[in-house]
């Protein structure tokens, strides 16, 4: 049976793309009662039965290389983070928990510094060399300016990508440069992140020209930390992750623990303080959530 990658769930269909065409299918009673893996999830590789031209089956789900849940899609290669310079002024302490969220649903990250134009130079290349000292791609794009817009489509090709990050930050002026002429809706990218805030609207992946797909969706719903514990929320910490290892104890937190590496390299002036600040906080609010969240 053929193969294709779904790229839209609504109203119980699946829409499968084989590279040719996209046919409507169901999935198979047989199949949700089975569990295999889960449901089907937007991004996923399915083998399908074709019962016409347009229509069929899904039978069944492949492997998965990442899954979010909030929005539910699979096979993501990367999360492309929208940070302004100023309008609302970047906030390294909203894009580090960004970061922790797609760290630990396995993705990587692309950090685009918009309205660039309008900071000054040495303001963003602090930024710039901050993380990529972490190891992430950070682009500054001016839409006005046309800068960084080829670097920003060059990354996604041949990638499913997801755009997030903060309302204002000029997503939709972003997407307009980068796909000029196409069905992509401003509005679609753009729309308001909510906290925790439930999202009905559809997701659904559009095929860029020369391969790739970003995902039409209004990014991470909720930025509380579900399903992640202490040691997933260090792990989360590029920097901290690398250093890990030369800790005395085997899942070393980084905070009171003797010959800790990363209060080590603290202390040296190896990792940047504002990002162990951050750690730090989202540990208070990790413990918090806990206790609101607690079974009993």
């Amino acid at each position: 049976m053929p193969e294709g990658r779904i790229v839209k769930a609504l109203s119980g269909f699946y829409y499968v793309d084989d590279g040719n065409r996209v046919y409507q299918c169901r999935a198979r009673g047989l199949f949700k009662k089975k569990g295999a893996k889960v449901n089907p999830l937007v991004g996923d590789w399915v083998v399908y039965d074709p019962t016409s031209e347009t229509e069929g089956y899904v039978m069944e789900v492949g492997e998965r290389t990442s899954e979010l849940v909030r929005p539910p899609i699979s096979n993501v290669d990367q999360a492309v983070l929208v940070f302004s310079m100023v309008e609302p002024a970047f906030t390294s302490f909203l894009l580090d928990k960004f970061l922790v969220h797609t760290e630990n649903a396995g993705i990587d990250s692309v950090i685009v510094l918009s309205k660039a134009d309008k900071a000054s130079e040495s303001d963003v290349e602090a930024i710039v060399r901050k993380y990529e000292a972490i190891g992430y791609r950070v682009i500054p794009t001016s839409t006005k300016q046309e800068r960084g817009i080829d670097s920003v489509r060059e990354v996604l090709s041949d990638r499913i990508s997801v755009f997030a990050g903060q309302s204002g930050v000029g997503k939709s002026s972003l997407i307009n440069a980068l796909f000029p002429g196409t069905s992509l809706q401003t509005g679609d990218i753009s729309q308001k992140l909510g906290r925790g805030r439930h999202t009905t609207r559809h997701v659904e992946l559009i095929p860029l020209e020369g391969g790739g797909y970003v995902a039409d969706t209004p990014g991470f719903s909720s930025l509380e930390f579900i399903g992640i514990d202490e040691l997933d929320l260090a792990e989360a910490f590029r920097d901290f992750a690398a250093l890990s290892s030369e800790c005395k104890f085997r899942g070393c937190l980084h905070v009171s623990e003797p010959s800790c590496a990363v209060q080590s390299a603290l202390e040296e002036g190896k990792i940047d303080l504002e990002r162990y600040e951050h750690y730090k906080q989202f540990r208070e609010e990790l413990k918090e959530y806990q206790r609101r969240n607690k079974p009993w």
